[in-house]
């Protein structure tokens, strides 16, 4: 199985997941979304997995950053077109296992799920 790590390389986050990773002997591959884009398909997909809701991050810099308007209106049509244009609005990482994706980082949820895959 090749897992995929998909974020942008400077995001603190990212640094810590490819850190555990790395220090658990886990092949991945890294997606850098700013260098290589990200499709639309693979957004759907991933919405279709864990929902539009949990991949948007409202934490971001670049979401803080839209206008009331934006911010308020979402629905899963116009956040997707949000994350296209700004991939800076997912949140970090996406952990692509081929079955199942993790979003975000956290040490014990890493353990319990990519441990298991070794």
């Amino acid at each position: 199985m090749t897992i995929t790590m998909y974020g942008i390389t400077n995001c603190d986050t990212i640094k810590k997941a490819r850190v555990w990773l790395e220090s658990h002997d886990v092949a991945y591959r890294f997606h850098d979304y700013r260098v290589e884009g990200l499709e639309a398909v693979r957004l759907d997909g991933w919405a279709g997995k864990v929902g539009w809701e949990i991949l948007l991050n409202k934490g971001s810099t670049t979401f803080r950053e839209l206008s009331d308007t934006d911010r308020l209106s979402l629905d899963e049509n116009k956040a997707k077109a949000l994350m296209l244009a700004k991939p800076t609005m997912i949140k970090r990482p996406v952990l692509d296992l081929g079955d199942r994706i993790l979003v975000g980082f956290k040490p014990d949820v890493y353990q319990q799920v990519v441990g298991g895959l070794k």
